[in-house]
């Protein structure tokens, strides 16, 4: 574990950044729930620097959050360049650069995990950041674009010679995309490569649970973990990976709980997206709050029938 300036301002367990997912609304409901800070959807540099304001509005904070990691992706470091006084307004606590996303519409324009061809460029960015604000930052990365391309290694150095603050690894190729399992491995290899330099390392992929979590902290050396998939539907994630890696074991939520969850996150997409919106949105949300649940198969039929928020209320009430 490494102590540094960084890791006063976020804590081992995060949400991570989800297209779609992680707006105010999921952050709020998971840092209320344990998440020690959470990582906006990724945000486009170039929409950034063009004044979109719908990109503009994924970096809305909730009222009263203070950590709010703000995640961009580019191609290069010009759109970087020019996003910057956009970005730095919003106040960002630490600024991420998306190397990850393996989504073809991403990574045909030359951002993403497409940066995992072309390791010199990761540090044009970071230099291009940290020439314009003292803002901490951080590198979402993976293994390499393929088997027979793994440059992790190569592409962390790069990342932290040019001043990078933070290291996440998704620990799965772009070819790979959310497939097959995470090499784990790698974690180890590049927590001990960095141990002692003041740059923290966390680790995604395959965190499921809290068991998942504790091993890539406690047995391959991580400062932290981003809680990706796992959380969606399953914000009590965090609460109990904190109960498990303080006590040995943990508390499952309730049904009545997680129905409460649901509700209380839907109730904050609509406050501030708007019912509209955020009935739309919440479907996918309010259906994975309901997975495992037994004889939840008519709550989830009438979610796809709804367009309101007491019509999904109603869905969900059909469970208590």
């Amino acid at each position: 574990m490494t102590e540094s300036a960084i890791s006063r301002i976020i804590g081992p367990l995060m949400l991570a950044p989800l297209a779609g997912y992680t707006d105010k609304a999921f952050r709020e409901i998971a840092e209320s729930l344990g998440a020690d800070g959470a990582v906006t959807e990724m945000v486009s540099a170039e929409g950034l620097a063009r004044g979109g304001e719908k990109t503009e509005a994924l970096l809305e904070r909730y009222p009263g959050e203070k950590a709010l990691v703000m995640q961009i992706f580019a191609p290069s470091d010009d759109p970087v360049a020019r996003c910057m006084e956009r970005l730095i307004a919003h106040a960002p606590s630490v600024i991420d650069i998306n190397c990850g996303c393996p989504v073809p519409k991403v990574v045909k324009t030359g951002a993403g995990s497409a940066l995992m061809r072309e390791p010199g460029m990761i540090g044009r960015i970071v230099r291009t950041i940290k020439a314009a604000t003292d803002t901490p930052v951080s590198v979402k990365f993976r293994l390499g674009w393929d088997s027979s391309s793994i440059n992790y290694m190569d592409f962390a150095e790069e990342a932290a010679s040019a001043g990078a603050d933070m290291l996440t690894l998704h620990a799965r190729t772009r070819a790979q995309g959310y497939s097959g399992n995470a090499d784990r491995s790698a974690f180890r290899t590049l927590s001990g490569h960095f141990s002692g330099s003041g740059i923290l390392i966390y680790g995604s992929g395959d965190v499921f649970t809290p068991e998942d979590a504790a091993e890539m902290i406690d047995g391959y050396g991580l400062d932290g973990v981003m809680f990706a998939r796992g959380a969606i539907g399953n914000p009590f994630i965090f609460r109990m990976t904190k109960e498990y890696m303080q006590k040995g074991s943990y508390t499952l939520p309730s049904i009545g709980e997680r129905i409460e969850t649901a509700e209380r996150h839907l109730s904050l997409a609509v406050s501030y997206f708007g019912e509209h919106t955020a009935c739309r949105e919440m479907k996918k949300q309010l259906m994975a709050y309901l997975k495992g649940i037994s004889g939840a198969a008519s709550a989830k039929a009438a979610i796809g029938r709804a367009s309101t928020e007491e019509e999904l209320r109603a869905a969900l009430h059909t469970l208590l």
